[in-house]
């Protein structure tokens, strides 16, 4: 089977999202171009994620999932349509989760492709067990390794440029990212904690620049009311403007969430804040310097922690008490 599989000329990888597993998964994305230089690869994602596949130079097209409910009769003979129309010899499945292993049936009684993943019958099947117990990093290295596929490299954006030059950024700058999913406000270090860091990062000569989406205005705004200084890049911002901040930036501090996993990956020497409702050993970021830390309660983490975290960049021979940056 492995015989056939170098052989396979028209491959379909899936990936549906979230921001920071899309982030993780380049990594994947390109060992399986590596594996299959010459063939046509199509990433199958959602529309927040399609100009990722588009623009990272590893997939020559990309099919959009709408991810039909179940009562939705013409969506699913839609995307039926589409799955076999593409003629696929090989699917990646690096979602793994039940609405995949249903997209699997979709082909069926129709020549179905050879499959890498969780889904039953799959001919290359892969266990992954919920909730899981590696990093995704992991999961992902293992399932390519039953396909033969035994080098898969780090997330790399640096292919995601953009002019900046609009925002005015000065030379020093510490990235806040204080918000979280609307419903996981668990995940959120408290704004007063960030108001406080902000008071400690100017008198460090650095200036606080906020991110965010436009709905996480009401924390950002608060942030900013207390130090003017800051620059409030709220709403502002594309997934590719991240990229590039973050390759400039001094330090990047935030919470558990999408863009910080950009912002690791590009290069920002990174400081990611846990709560005990997510696990840095399952889910930080990947990058050159990340470093994870994690309270049960979020309210309980310390500014004075933080900082020490922040000087140890800043001042790399300075102690502090911190994890061991993360790279799986």
């Amino acid at each position: 089977m492995l015989e056939a599989l170098g052989q396979a000329k028209r491959i379909l990888v899936i990936k549906l999202g979230a921001l920071g597993d899309m982030i993780i998964a380049l990594g994947p994305f390109k060992a399986i171009r590596e594996k299959h230089p010459d063939a046509h690869i199509t990433l199958m994602t959602t529309s927040a994620y399609a100009e990722i596949g588009r623009r990272c130079g590893l997939f020559d097209e990309i099919l959009i999932d709408r991810r039909p409910n179940w009562h939705e009769l013409g969506r699913w003979l839609t995307l039926r349509k589409e799955l076999r129309n593409g003629q696929f010899d090989m699917v990646y499945d690096l979602q793994n989760n039940d609405r995949t292993s249903i997209y699997f049936r979709l082909f069926w009684p129709s020549r179905t492709p050879m499959w890498s993943g969780s889904a039953y019958n799959a001919v290359f099947p892969f266990e992954d067990p919920r909730p899981p117990s590696r990093h995704a990093f992991d999961r992902h290295r293992t399932q390519l390794a039953g396909v033969g596929i035994d080098t898969i490299p780090l997330p790399d954006v640096s292919w995601m440029n953009t002019d900046i030059s609009a925002f005015e950024l000065p030379e020093r700058m510490a990235l806040l990212v204080p918000g979280s999913a609307p419903h996981r406000p668990e995940k959120r270090w408290p704004q007063q904690h960030y108001i406080a860091l902000c008071d400690r990062l100017l008198k460090e000569g650095l200036t606080p620049v906020l991110l965010g989406t436009t709905s996480e205005g009401v924390i950002t705004n608060q942030i900013s009311a207390a130090y003017p200084e800051a620059i409030n890049l709220t709403g502002k911002t594309s997934l590719f403007d991240l990229a590039a901040i973050g390759r400039l930036a001094t330090v990047a501090i935030g919470n558990d969430t999408g863009p910080m996993h950009l912002i690791g990956a590009a290069g920002a020497p990174s400081i990611v804040l846990f709560s005990g409702s997510s696990s840095p050993y399952l889910s930080a970021p990947i990058g050159p310097s990340v470093t994870s830390l994690q309270e049960g309660n979020l309210e309980r983490l310390s500014v004075d922690k933080v900082w020490k975290a922040v000087i140890s960049v800043l001042d790399p021979d300075a102690e502090a008490d911190t994890l061991a940056p993360l790279t799986p």
